[in-house]
């Protein structure tokens, strides 16, 4: 599999970095930034000329929601694109709207009115927590996948275990999501199937949403773990009589989970993405379900809002990753030695 090459090439990187001076770290570290600012830049542009290049109408859409057109009142209609600058010219439009994210303001909600800013206060934390109760379940499921896959003997269950993930990486988010509810909500009775109710109704959203990123982790940590076994001091600990499960559990998993912490990125990626559809299948209040409601009015400040909350989100995350690197990677001394030399 290609991830761990490319995995091994960046942890190389980031271990010679690792042996760097501090001057040279600091650079890099600024160097950083100013990509995470441009990241930044891009995705608040890049949705705002997506949702300008719309032909609906955000303000009709808003005073339209009954589908009478003839009741709707130009004058209002005059005035609200007046206060939201949508009367204004495209460049005119950017530039203000830049100018106060700059500012970490988004304007208020063509919908609500409400600020955008307290909008996200309001739904952040129901996704963080689904968001985090989905990662814990897809570690231990995914680890403990790989871990069974690679000490069991038997060929046959291997070969079982390593094509599950491939399974349900294909399966769509939204089919999980109605056949947990279908199993778990409308035939057994186990959880509510939709709301915000406390941790119960937390529980088949998060099963949703680790499925899939579960399946990756697995995928990925079992061949990590199969190249490391073949590394040469596998080969001598296993000469040296070390049990198969004392050689997984304490030689080979640190080294094989790089590779898994290079793909942080994609998977708080994929859990933001994926918490579109799952809180609109379960019908919870959060990030997701704002996101899903602003696209469809077309509700510009909201929008942009939250396409620059998650980037935010994925540019703090594959920093953090990159800072810890050194700390896991096992050559990060050698190279250290090798430097001050």
């Amino acid at each position: 599999m290609s991830d761990i090459p490319l995995a091994a090439s960046i942890n190389g990187g980031v271990s010679a970095r690792a042996g760097r001076p501090l001057w040279q770290l600091t650079i890099y570290l600024f160097s950083r930034s100013w990509q995470a600012l441009l990241v930044l830049w891009a995705a608040f542009t890049l949705s705002f000329l997506i949702l300008y290049a719309l032909p609906s109408d955000p303000v009709s859409i808003m005073l339209n929601q009954g589908g009478e057109q003839s009741t709707v009142d130009p004058k209002q209609v005059a005035a609200l694109r007046a206060e939201y600058h949508l009367d204004e010219p495209l460049i005119v439009q950017y530039g203000i709207a830049l100018w106060r994210a700059v500012h970490l303001d988004f304007g208020r909600s063509i919908q609500s009115g409400e600020p955008v800013a307290q909008s996200l206060r309001q739904a952040l934390p129901a996704t963080a927590a689904l968001s985090f109760l989905a990662l814990g379940i897809a570690l231990l499921a995914g680890i403990s996948l790989a871990l069974i896959a690679s000490l069991t003997r038997w060929s046959l269950l291997r070969d079982l275990l390593l094509g599950l993930p491939a399974l349900s990486v294909s399966l769509p988010t939204f089919w999980v999501g109605l056949l947990l509810l279908q199993g778990f909500s409308f035939s057994l009775h186990w959880f509510p199937a939709m709301g915000n109710r406390g941790f119960v109704s937390l529980v088949l959203p998060a099963l949703t949403l680790a499925i899939p990123t579960a399946a990756v982790i697995a995928q990925v940590l079992a061949r990590s773990l199969s190249a490391v076994r073949q590394q040469p001091f596998a080969e001598a600990l296993i000469a040296k009589g070390v049990s198969p499960r004392r050689l997984l559990l304490v030689h080979l998993l640190h080294n094989a989970a790089i590779p898994v912490l290079s793909l942080s990125g994609v998977i708080v990626g994929n859990l933001l993405a994926g918490s579109v559809v799952t809180e609109t299948v379960f019908s919870r209040e959060g990030v997701g379900r704002l996101a899903q409601g602003a696209v469809s009015a077309q509700d510009i400040p909201v929008v942009q809002g939250i396409v620059v909350l998650a980037a935010a989100i994925f540019i703090t995350v594959n920093l953090l990753v990159d800072l810890i690197y050194p700390l896991l990677d096992p050559r990060m001394a050698a190279v250290g030695k090798r430097a001050g030399r």
